[in-house]
């Protein structure tokens, strides 16, 4: 579609099961807001709509957890996520809610039109039932070992480890997670969506069509299912938290979660239509509509395929445009991960570094996983600041305005002749808004910010080689004509950084009085005015004073998360250890024929050609012996002389590689593998002490 009348652009709905992570910003959020951010910049009209997700049986896991309602539950994280969007300035024009009456409405009438046109099938299946529980298990109720790559906590819809979808009874191994049983099959009605008869128009349309337009890991994963063969897939659910299935038969059922929160796209458009006084139909059923829906590629299948199987089958609406999915981004080398709180939370990040939410945009654009997974790091997050914001953006932007503060007084001063390196700046100028905007409409908002930093590269040379605090004292007419050229990329940059880092647009515009200006003009600055001959700044506007950007991120800004981090990853240790089974029960005679005290370690060194034996003297109270120990690797045996240990006195002496060991000193072993003392450390106790 060359030109669009408008456009519809979506954001995947988070579950509201937590809040918001990293993870979900550089997949989906901040690429979506900067393209609409980016539109609206460029006059389009355009409605951008997310929502809460409040239907999927991770909302029942985790209030069962918590001991709660699921309604206490979404209206809990609804609340954090809004409230960490709009702190972070994505702006949606709507953010809904599928628990909604208007989406409830919406969805039933969507599944009511494809019920009533014999679009679905019903059928009389076998699904896994907790006998336990006494209810059927919905995909996210079992876990077991998926049948693709063997991962052995694979959920019953798809493998987080692999990215498989499957259904529930595909798992090998099935448990429940509600009690731990395994379950058994039983029988229960549902109606289905069946994939397979739309095999032919999704050939057609996404192989043949999209080949060229979408982005390959989004092409390449729809192939790969479409080429597998598509299944008819269950539209209903035994469950009783969801939209009701509207039809005889669908008592005590619910719409399947990923047929409704879909629907929550057009449920959201619906609701801002009727709040802003405008009618919602063009922007889902016009041909000249641009849709496109910004998403994970764990939701790519859904997006792809599945929605756009839905919207054919009802008939009324468009199909997307693009889909342009990103893969995972990782943090500091592992997974990300909501149940291990291995995530960096939005929420924690504004109260951590408030006033810098620019930011994080900037450097999640910067690492952004378009085209394979990316990693975060802390350091990386504070290079990317300190050496590339501060030192490049804001350095051009504080120069130029501290320098026309000194010399002109905040007045943008009249240039003379324009010299052939003024003239070149200001075509390499005009060229940005065209290079940015390609890159932007291609998806590659790596790219594109990059271009954007290039402007502030190009403020920067034209200043360090003019030299204006120089040719101040020998040539005023050149420092005029300088400083005037240089404002000129300031305030292309005030309109070119919008979509990326809103918050420093907003506060360059009121550095240099743009907001001002508008006022006074009743026109605002528009992507298409720096690619003219049109002047950006005039002569005589005065200026504001100058105010840092941005500020460095200290080291020890980046140790204090650096250090979260370790802790999550220490507790999550702890909680992972594999416990050992218990042994098999003594009698008490059994114990008490061990004969436990008190050492003291009085020499310690290692045994030659040994890695892993120390050689101790003891102190027992009862004598002093030799100890051969296990535990080389693990301490220096400088380290542990005097220390105190517990020991079985009464084993069997052993010679080990010719030393005789007469006894054992007592150890055990930290979730990470460290080995440490059973020690009775506390005064008092001497060598010889018995331990009962």
């Amino acid at each position: 579609m060359s030109t669009p009348k408008r456009y519809t652009i979506t954001a995947a709905l988070p579950y509201t099961n937590g809040p918001i992570h990293i993870g979900h910003l550089a997949g989906v959020y901040v690429p979506a807001d900067i393209y609409v951010r980016y539109l609206r910049k460029r006059g389009k009209d355009v409605v951008f709509v997310c929502g809460s997700d409040e239907h999927g049986v991770p909302i029942t896991i985790k209030a069962k957890k918590e001991g709660v309602t699921p309604q206490d539950v979404v209206d809990k994280y609804d609340g954090i996520i809004r409230k960490s969007f709009q702190d972070f300035g994505i702006a949606f024009d709507n953010y809904s809610r599928t628990s909604s009456k208007i989406h409830h409405q919406t969805a039933s009438d969507f599944f009511q039109k494809l019920y009533d046109e014999d679009k679905f099938i019903e059928e009389v299946t076998q699904q896994l039932y907790d006998e336990e529980a006494q209810q059927f298990l919905a995909d996210r109720f079992v876990v077991g070992t998926c049948p693709k790559c063997g991962f052995e906590e694979s959920y019953g819809d798809q493998c987080e480890k692999c990215g498989t979808s499957h259904n529930a009874t595909d798992l090998i191994n099935p448990k429940s997670a509600i009690t731990g049983a395994t379950p058994i099959l039983k029988e229960t009605r549902h109606w289905f969506l069946p994939l397979d008869q739309y095999e032919p128009f999704l050939k057609e349309w996404i192989l043949k069509e999209h080949k060229k337009d979408w982005k390959s890991n989004v092409y390449g994963q729809c192939k790969s299912w479409i080429d597998d063969g598509l299944r008819a897939r269950a539209v209903t659910r035994d469950l009783d938290w969801g939209i009701p299935v509207p039809v005889e038969g669908g008592e005590g059922k619910v719409l399947y979660v990923w047929f409704d929160a879909p629907i929550g796209y057009i449920s959201a458009t619906k609701q801002w239509a009727e709040r802003e006084g405008k009618d919602w139909e063009p922007y889902w059923k016009d041909e000249d509509t641009k849709l496109v829906h910004f998403i994970g590629k764990d939701n790519i299948v859904f997006h792809c395929i599945i929605f756009p199987v839905m919207l054919k089958a009802h008939g009324d609406y468009i199909l997307p445009d693009n889909v342009p999915a990103n893969e995972f981004l990782n943090l500091e080398g592992n997974k990300l991960s909501t149940s291990k709180n291995w995530a960096v939370w939005l929420h924690e990040y504004l109260e951590d570094f408030p006033g810098k939410e620019d930011v994080l945009r900037y450097v999640l654009t910067a690492n952004a996983p378009e085209t394979k997974d990316n990693d975060f790091t802390w350091k990386d997050f504070q290079q990317r600041n300190n050496s590339e914001l501060v030192a490049i953006f804001g350095n051009f932007i504080n120069r130029v305005v501290v320098l026309t503060n000194k010399y002109y007084d905040g007045k943008v001063p009249s240039p003379a002749e324009l010299t052939e390196i003024d003239e070149q700046t200001l075509a390499e100028l005009k060229a940005y808004p065209s290079v940015i905007a390609s890159s932007i409409e291609k998806y590659r908002f790596r790219e594109a910010q990059a271009e954007l930093m290039n402007v502030a590269r190009l403020g920067n040379k034209y200043l360090a080689d003019e030299e204006p605090w120089k040719t101040f004292k020998t040539d005023k007419e050149r420092t005029q004509t300088v400083m005037y050229v240089a404002l000129q990329i300031a305030s292309a940059l005030a309109t070119l950084s919008e979509p990326f880092l809103p918050f420093t647009s907003e506060k360059l515009k009121k550095m240099l009085n743009l907001n001002d200006a508008v006022i006074s003009s009743g026109v605002e600055r528009s992507w298409e005015d720096i690619a003219t001959d049109k002047v950006l700044l005039e002569k005589d506007h005065q200026i504001g004073k100058a105010e840092l950007l941005f500020a460095k991120v200290e080291d020890e800004e980046i140790q204090k998360q650096i250090d979260k981090l370790e802790a999550t990853k220490k507790v999550n240790a702890t909680e992972e250890a594999e416990v050992i089974p218990q042994k098999e029960f003594i009698e008490f005679d059994d114990f008490t024929k061990l004969d436990l005290r008190v050492g003291t370690i009085l020499e310690a060194e290692k045994m030659p050609k040994a890695k892993k034996l120390l050689v101790l003297k003891v102190d027992t109270g009862i004598d002093k012996r030799t100890i051969v120990s296990g535990i080389a690797e693990h301490f220096k045996p400088e380290d542990i002389i005097g220390k105190k240990v517990s020991v079985v006195a009464n084993l069997k002496p052993i010679k080990l590689r010719g030393t005789l060991s007469e006894g054992m000193i007592l150890m055990t072993e930290t979730a990470d593998g460290k080995l440490v003392f059973v020690n009775p450390d506390e005064n008092g106790v001497n060598s010889g002490t018995v331990i009962s």
